[in-house]
């Protein structure tokens, strides 16, 4: 076997199946279910010859290291720090729930939409992460789950990264996820801050994923500041991506809407949220903003988030209040950002919850 080392979830069977050329056809699935039926290690594919499991171990190396884990909720919560073949580093967040088990996984390492709020975003962009890099956190993630007696259920791209500025990989990684892991399209969630080409593809997409579009403010002038991206795609062009997309598809829209202390949680954004949303039909969810270094503004309290969403409920616009867990890793919404040191007080978000 000779061939460029690349991490083993980037193999595709065709590739699979050149490097094994010289094997019999069933070895390339032996191997390939050892890879996604099993997700194990090619050390523990007893059906494959010891010399045979070496030499693939040797060509597929794992695309990720572990760095460091965090753990909270008596092990329901699992964050993962990933160090890459490069030395950039992301992070992963599992997440158990007595009615599903949520991944959270990332897209690039870093982010460039520098949505002011978001600790990727403050930490800047470093690259776009491969199908294999993708699929692997997934991999990770169903094995721990398996380990705790769960079945992996969701999978949300609501990590480090904008799924939609490296869309090719990312949707040959659920493409993988869903036809070689066998998690179901419409338990995928691919999360957007606005990246309207990339809606656009998505409306004519086979696979019936679910959309989540990262909104925050439904004020042109306002979301210009706290969303950059909104200066090149602003809200009436995502409007009309979005609008496309329920046409086309059928599916519910979902927004998801970070709530900041003084920023966009008075009656008047609750206002504007909802005049925007509903000819959208889209669902809302609600985020209280969770702290992060380079963002000094809080999250909006408790009891004003449960007047914003009385006022949504009352405008006639479906919104749901995200539940939160865990105090004592930093693995909520917004606040990915690949380092690992002593953790803070912060409460973690299930982004599968509608």
């Amino acid at each position: 076997m000779s061939a460029t080392p690349r991490s083993r979830y980037d193999w595709t069977r065709d590739d699979l199946a050149d490097l094994l050329s010289d094997q019999p056809r069933y070895r390339v699935d032996q191997v390939w279910q050892g890879l996604y039926d099993h997700g194990t290690e090619p050390e523990d594919w007893s059906n494959v010859p010891k010399a045979l499991r070496a030499s693939v171990a040797e060509h597929l190396p794992p695309a990720l290291r572990p760095a460091a884990e965090s753990v909270s909720d008596d092990g329901e919560t699992v964050k993962w720090l990933w160090t890459l073949a490069d030395g950039h580093q992301v992070e992963t967040v599992l997440m158990h729930y007595p009615d599903r088990t949520t991944v959270c996984v990332s897209s690039q390492a870093g982010c460039a939409m520098a949505c002011g709020f978001c600790a990727t975003g403050q930490a800047g962009f470093d690259r776009h992460l491969t199908t294999g890099e993708i699929v692997e956190q997934v991999v990770a993630a169903r094995r721990r789950s398996a380990e705790a007696g769960k079945r992996l259920s969701n999978v949300v791209f609501m990590g480090m990264g904008e799924p939609f500025a490296n869309y090719d990989r990312t949707w040959e990684a659920v493409h993988r996820i869903h036809d070689d892991l066998g998690l179901g399209a419409r338990h995928l969630t691919l999360s957007t801050v606005g990246v309207v080409p990339g809606i656009r593809r998505l409306t004519e997409a086979a696979l019936p994923v679910n959309l989540a579009v990262s909104v925050h403010l439904a004020n042109a002038l306002e979301r210009d500041v706290l969303v950059p991206i909104n200066k090149r795609y602003p809200l009436a062009v995502l409007a009309e991506a979005c609008a496309a997309y329920v046409d086309a598809t059928h599916r519910r829209l979902s927004f998801e809407w970070a709530l900041i202390d003084g920023v966009n949680d008075t009656d008047r954004h609750a206002r504007e949220l909802a005049d925007y949303a509903r000819p959208l039909r889209a669902h809302v969810n609600l985020i209280p903003l969770n702290p992060t270094p380079g963002y000094a503004v809080r999250g909006t309290p408790p009891a004003r988030v449960r007047a914003f969403a009385e006022l949504l409920g009352d405008l006639g616009i479906n919104a749901t209040v995200r539940r939160t867990r865990g105090t004592d890793i930093d693995a909520a919404c917004g606040q990915l950002r690949a380092t690992h040191g002593e953790p803070g007080p912060t409460p973690v978000a299930d982004p599968a919850r509608r």
